[in-house]
């Protein structure tokens, strides 16, 4: 489900995840709902995953519009890495 360089980001609510999917949607940047990894303390059980170049995008969009990300991982050589 997450390849390899995919970044994973993690909202403190449903709610919130939700949110970013529709603003994200709305502005047509590519990216997945997916279940939270286990690996990964995901309060709300659902993330975002997309590729390392949306992710500037992504996290300004987000900001401006109220929605941060709480916590952001990279799957590189298996491995969930937390950068943010």
């Amino acid at each position: 489900m997450v390849k390899e360089g995919d970044y994973v980001a993690v909202f403190h609510s449903v709610h919130r995840v939700l949110k970013a999917e529709k603003i994200l949607k709305a502005a047509g940047i590519a990216f997945r709902l997916i279940p939270a990894p286990r690996q990964l303390s995901a309060d709300c059980g659902l993330a975002l995953c997309f590729a390392q170049a949306e992710h500037a995008g992504i996290d300004d969009m987000l900001g401006r519009d109220g929605v941060p990300i709480a916590e952001l991982w990279v799957m590189q050589a298996g491995i969930y890495t937390q950068i943010m």
